[in-house]
C-alpha cells in the first residue's frame, strides 16, 4: 500500500474507481484537507502508466487545447458582464464617469481572475449583488484603515466594523452618484491616483 498525495484528480478518481483505498483527510477548524489515499501501489502504477499514455495521445493535446480556449472565452465574457454590473451598481453622475470607469476597472481586474477566491467568482447571489459587494470589499480594503486595525476576535466585532465601513463607503458613493463638489483629499480619488 502506498498514499497517493492530492493533486491529479484524473488518477485519484481512477484509482477509487479501481477498488480498495482508503481516504486520508485533516480536519483543521471546519474545513476538512485532503492528504490524499492509500491504496495498492500496483493499482497506482498501472492507471499511472495508463493515464500517461492517454496524456501523451494528440487527440488529448487537441480537447486540453479547445478546453482551455473555452475557459478563456467563458472568462472574458464573465469579466464584461462584471464590469457592467460594477458601472451599473455605481450610477455615478455624469460629471464624475472618468471616475466611475477606473473604479470599476480596478474592482473587476481585482475581483474577477479565476482562483481569486472574492465574492465575485460565487455563482451563489445574482451578479448585481456580487458587483455591489465586491465594489464595498474594494473599498474597504483600499480606502479605509481596515487591514490595519486591530479588531478584537470577539463574535460579531468584525462584523459590525464592516457593516460600519460598508455604511461610510455607501455614504461615499451617494456624493458621486449626486454629482456633488468632492474634494481632492477623498480617499476614493487617492486610492484610484
Amino acid at each position: 500500500w502506498v498514499l497517493l498525495p492530492p493533486g491529479d484528480a484524473a488518477l485519484t478518481r481512477r484509482v477509487k474507481a479501481a477498488g480498495d483505498h482508503w481516504v486520508v483527510q485533516e480536519k483543521r477548524g471546519r474545513k476538512t484537507f485532503s492528504r490524499g489515499i492509500w491504496t495498492s501501489a500496483a493499482t497506482v502504477e498501472r492507471i499511472r502508466a495508463d493515464l500517461a499514455a492517454e496524456r501523451a495521445t494528440e487527440g488529448f493535446a487537441r480537447k486540453k487545447e479547445a478546453d482551455a480556449r473555452r475557459r478563456e472565452k467563458a472568462q472574458a465574457g464573465y469579466v464584461e458582464d462584471f464590469h457592467g454590473a460594477v458601472v451599473g451598481f455605481l450610477g455615478f453622475h455624469p460629471t464624475h464617469a472618468d471616475l466611475a470607469d477606473r473604479l470599476a476597472r480596478a474592482v473587476t481586474d481585482h475581483a474577477t481572475p479565476v482562483g481569486s477566491g472574492t465574492v465575485a467568482r460565487t455563482k451563489r447571489i445574482p451578479v448585481e449583488r456580487r458587483a455591489e459587494a465586491a465594489v464595498i470589499a474594494w473599498m474597504r480594503h483600499q480606502t479605509t484603515g481596515y487591514d490595519g486595525m486591530a479588531i478584537p476576535r470577539v463574535k460579531g466585532h468584525r462584523r459590525e466594523v464592516r457593516r460600519m465601513l460598508a455604511q461610510r463607503s455607501k455614504q461615499l458613493l451617494g456624493r458621486y452618484r449626486r454629482g456633488e463638489a468632492v474634494p481632492e483629499t477623498c480617499p476614493l480619488k487617492k486610492a484610484l491616483a
